[in-house]
């Protein structure tokens, strides 16, 4: 039971479940949270427990619900009696055209990028001061320079930005709180899909020429997470685009 634990929000699929399967690989056990990709979760979870047992929970919650948020706070620390790794990684991302945006969009994109990443530190700040242990956010690369077309997102981004920024000055010196940026790493999906003209384009724009993959994205978390002399950082993982100026 001193095996560590690390509770990752949206880690059904894609980055999220890269992440999971990394941290789990290193001996964390792992608590998968998803909202509405109940079956992949499940699927990662049964992959790792039959590989080790007791290693993998999943945790449903709507992270646009703060009754949701406490209550996926509570589960996370009940089961194995502690988090040392909190990985807020969940995320809403599509469109809001500014003449075009809606209240309901705003708070979609708040609560899943921000407000929910908040208050999961808040209420799990206890159990991690306790371990000695580290948030890592998933913040991005336009979060200082906006997307066109993304406003709400790109606003969203920023104040997960400056969240790393406060809570790791907030919770030092016991909880280390850093952040990684990442850019072209998978392509967006449903409304916020891009035509293979925009993702060459965008590749263009990157001065390696390539997209990086989720993988580079959880070895750089996993720095993170064994660097003990590294707080309120933010680690660009974007092939150099945040360096790109033609």
């Amino acid at each position: 039971m001193n095996q560590p634990v690390a509770l990752v929000t949206g880690a059904a699929r894609r980055i999220g479940a890269t992440i999971a399967h990394k941290l789990w690989q290193q001996g964390y056990r792992v608590i998968i949270h998803c909202n509405h990709s109940i079956s992949d979760a499940e699927k990662l979870a049964q992959r790792l427990n039959n590989d080790r047992a007791d290693s993998a929970l999943v945790i449903q919650a709507d992270l646009n619900h703060p009754p949701e948020i406490s209550k996926l706070a509570e589960q996370a620390l009940v089961y194995w009696g502690r988090v040392d790794l909190l990985i807020n990684n969940a995320s809403s991302f599509y469109p809001t055209p500014l003449q075009e945006s809606t209240d309901q969009q705003w708070d979609d994109l708040i609560n899943s990028n921000l407000k929910a990443a908040y208050f999961l530190s808040a209420q799990l700040a206890g159990s991690l001061k306790q371990q000695q242990g580290s948030i890592i956010n998933l913040v991005d690369i336009h979060a200082q320079r906006a997307l066109p077309g993304y406003p709400i997102y790109s606003i969203a981004k920023a104040g997960l930005q400056m969240m790393t920024i406060s809570l790791a000055k907030e919770l030092a010196p016991e909880v280390r709180v850093n952040g990684i940026a990442p850019g072209p790493i998978l392509w967006p999906e449903q409304a916020a899909s891009i035509s293979p003209e925009e993702q060459t384009a965008i590749v263009n724009k990157t001065l390696l020429k390539r997209t990086g993959s989720p993988e580079d994205i959880a070895e750089t978390l996993l720095f993170l997470a064994r660097q003990n002399f590294i707080t309120g950082q933010i680690i660009a993982v974007d092939g150099g685009k945040s360096l790109y100026s033609h």
